[in-house]
């Protein structure tokens, strides 16, 4: 007869044996503590300042100058302060896509074409033009506005927004052939080799095969782009002296009311509006921004 030397697992056994799992686990989760602690607070700094703001679109006047700042308003359904902040901020987001569409689109064609030449065709001094428009990158914008400001008075387009698409398209472009001349060097010479040896010329290689091979780096620069762009205070104020051509956020630095009173309900709904419409183009487009960045994380 075979002797068998299997016990019976008792339910001590069994708590035994899951004792060093329990551990481990409670070890795991203390030392991911201090991470948690850190997003939570990092979205408390985040979503405090969202949720102050709208709650005070819907404050009144009084509310503002009489209750404490941490109240809630009296009423939800007070929507006369977006009513009145559409009145203004309408004009004002016009001007800002009148402005900022035009540059976008000529940093986007000229900066993608200048990284493909930068990258893909092989011709003398293109290292030394590469360092050129790094060189813009790190030449302050203030430096620039002043004499900015002077030409464009010498040649009539003050009055315009003709200063703000020049200056946006000039300002952006730097950073915009930089990073797709990053973006391109990812992509195999041999491919544009290839297109070259079917007869295809540099201009029809350029459109039918690296800039739709780019559309989520021209994407990823075009929302970085934008962003800055839209956003902008220093070149608008400088550039824009009517109030008809004000931009969204000179708009909301000038939001006053009768008698040069800041109305603080219209002031906040009008920023709301113009928060939340960054907010829903970045997460409509967030996974694309995603595969962007990560098609550029690549060693040159």
């Amino acid at each position: 007869m075979a002797l068998t030397t299997d016990r019976p697992i008792t339910t001590a056994g069994l708590a035994a044996q899951r004792q060093p799992e329990r551990n481990r686990n409670v070890g795991r989760t203390l030392r991911r503590l201090p991470g948690y602690a850190a997003v939570a607070l990092l979205l408390v700094v985040v979503t405090y300042p969202l949720i102050w703001l709208f709650l005070g679109s819907f404050k009144t006047q009084d509310e503002f100058l009489n209750n404490p700042t941490t109240s809630l308003p009296d009423s939800f359904t007070n929507f006369a302060n977006y009513s009145q902040a559409w009145s203004s901020v309408a004009t004002y987001l016009q001007n800002s896509l009148l402005t900022v569409l035009p540059s976008l689109a000529l940093i986007i064609a000229f900066g993608t074409a200048a990284g493909f030449a930068l990258e893909v065709l092989v011709w003398k001094g293109r290292q030394t033009t590469l360092m050129l428009f790094l060189a813009g990158i790190m030449i302050p914008g203030q430096m620039i506005l002043l004499p900015l400001f002077t030409v464009y008075f010498q040649l009539h387009l003050t009055g315009t927004l003709w200063p703000l698409i020049i200056t946006y398209t000039a300002t952006g472009l730097p950073l915009t052939v930089f990073m797709m001349a990053t973006y391109f060097r990812a992509i195999p010479k041999s491919v544009f080799e290839a297109a070259t040896m079917d007869g295809a010329s540099i201009i029809r290689s350029f459109i039918s095969i690296g800039f739709p091979m780019m559309r989520n780096s021209v994407l990823t620069i075009a929302l970085v782009q934008f962003f800055f762009l839209w956003n902008d205070l220093l070149i608008a104020l400088t550039f824009t002296t009517d109030d008809a051509q004000r931009t969204v956020q000179v708009g909301l630095l000038n939001f006053t009311g009768q008698f040069g009173v800041v109305e603080y309900g219209p002031t906040f709904a009008a920023i709301c509006i113009n928060v939340l419409l960054i907010l829903a183009i970045y997460i409509f487009l967030n996974q694309r921004v995603m595969r962007g960045l990560a098609a550029g994380a690549v060693k040159g």
